[in-house]
């Protein structure tokens, strides 16, 4: 399988400047199989050392009462017979079940710099903020002393280059050139998009997917492979919280995220969730859920909107999933009814949770904007100072939103994302973006 990713491994490795590079990213979005089996395997060969920290317990013990960096690579060159150099890549994964690894990183770089060092992690804050809590020793994470990577599932570009290369090429160029895409291919790439979008990104369900060549079953394999790693994330919630309370109340939103999102206000009202429960309480349940990369939170913004985009009530906020196969998993909608959706009736939410995790991919901060009556926009983007409303709709929409949002900002550029060909409408500045467009479009100005 191909990840985007594999191009910032290779550029880090060839930086002169580089520093040890920390890999972020939630469970199985694929990191250990990015840093070694498709980078490592490829660019060091024989040359490199894993060393699994989740189940090497000797050397974590080792490290965890050593925090002299020779000490530590000099037991790596005698337990594993790897000799830790420039031309040896020496990469520690799992890393939040020895934080020491990680305090080490600021070690490696003022001390070893030219040794190439990966250290990735899935719950690494989440520990370190745990046991900070514990002994009550603030940990400083090793800022400015690494580089930092962050992995999420794949993004529909990545998925369709995989899917089918010949339509990735096809659709990138026809972007690049601002070409709408013929017809009949149009409605192949819908239809391809809406596999994607019940699937999700998760390497191991793209990967289970792509093992059949009968549609049927590939379906059925991907949705059981979902459902396991939906699962796994409800038990990783017992990881690293401080009460019982606090995981009953994580699981019990995770749960409820569509439920949420598909009623009439979509704002997440934790009332509706947990009884008795008010925002202020539920400060450890949200912090797990969104700093293990699993739920992303949309913060509101009203009326007058300026760069940089700031959230201005912690109150007023939307949750999403960080994977789409997972939210079409939650909503209970099986593959049949979802990918015969020819008629438009799937629910708009499934759209938004897919323009959210496009956005989060790309590192960009989510905001939705709420104007007077009904008025909204369902995402608010800062491209170099310059604030971009995006309007996600399956088929057509009209512009009263857009122009009452218009009404109190300055715009000169508004995006719907929609099952819709790609076009620009001068007069109102509005571009319309296919939902297969979209990926390629956040790619052109992340570049």
């Amino acid at each position: 399988m191909r990840r985007k990713y594999l191009n910032d491994l290779i550029e880090w490795m060839n930086d002169p400047r580089r520093k040890p590079l920390m890999v972020w990213g939630a469970r199985q979005v694929g990191k250990s199989y990015l840093i070694e089996e498709l980078f490592a395997k490829e660019y060091f060969k024989d040359r490199y050392l894993k060393i699994d920290l989740s189940d090497d317990v000797d050397f974590v013990e080792f490290a965890e009462n050593n925090s002299n960096l020779e000490k530590v690579l000099e037991y790596i060159q005698l337990h594993y017979n790897f000799i830790p150099d420039e031309n040896h890549l020496l990469f520690f994964d799992e890393a939040q079940e020895c934080p020491s690894i990680v305090k080490m990183m600021k070690h490696f770089n003022e001390k070893r710099r030219e040794l190439p060092v990966i250290v990735s992690g899935s719950l690494v804050r989440l520990r370190i903020h745990r046991d900070s809590k514990k002994t009550n020793k603030k940990f400083l994470f090793p800022v400015g002393k690494i580089n930092q990577l962050y992995i999420y599932p794949l993004t529909f570009d990545e998925f369709l280059l995989n899917y089918n290369e010949n339509k990735y090429n096809y659709v990138k160029n026809h972007f690049e050139n601002k070409e709408p895409i013929d017809k009949v291919i149009h409605d192949e790439l819908i239809d391809d998009f809406r596999t994607y979008m019940f699937i999700g990104g998760m390497p191991e369900v793209v990967d289970t997917f792509l093992a059949y060549k009968d549609k049927i079953s590939a379906f059925k394999a991907a949705n059981k492979k979902i459902k396991e790693i939906y699962d796994d994330y409800l038990d990783d919630m017992g990881l690293y919280q401080t009460s019982t309370e606090s995981i009953i109340r994580s699981r019990l939103v995770y749960n409820d995220i569509y439920k949420q999102l598909n009623k009439e206000n979509k704002n997440f009202k934790i009332s509706q969730t947990v009884e008795n429960v008010k925002n202020r309480d539920m400060i450890n349940p949200y912090f797990w859920l969104t700093t293990a990369n699993i739920v992303l939170q949309a913060f509101c913004l009203k009326e007058k909107v300026t760069s940089p985009l700031i959230k201005e009530d912690d109150s007023l906020f939307r949750m999403y999933l960080s994977d789409v196969g997972m939210f079409t998993y939650q909503s209970g909608l099986k593959y049949e009814s979802f990918l015969k959706d020819k008629d438009n009736s799937l629910s708009g939410i499934y759209y938004e949770n897919y323009v959210a995790t496009e956005l989060v991919a790309r590192r960009m901060n989510l905001f939705y904007w709420k104007g007077k009556r009904d008025s909204e926009l369902e995402f608010i983007i800062d491209v170099n100072q310059s604030i971009i409303p995006i309007d996600v709709k399956k088929g057509k929409s009209k512009l009263n939103s857009l122009n009452e949002f218009r009404n109190h900002n300055k715009n000169d550029l508004a995006i719907k994302v929609s099952s819709n060909q790609y076009g620009y409408n001068e007069e109102n500045q509005l571009m319309t973006l296919p939902f297969y467009y979209f990926a390629f479009y956040l790619n052109s100005i992340k570049d």
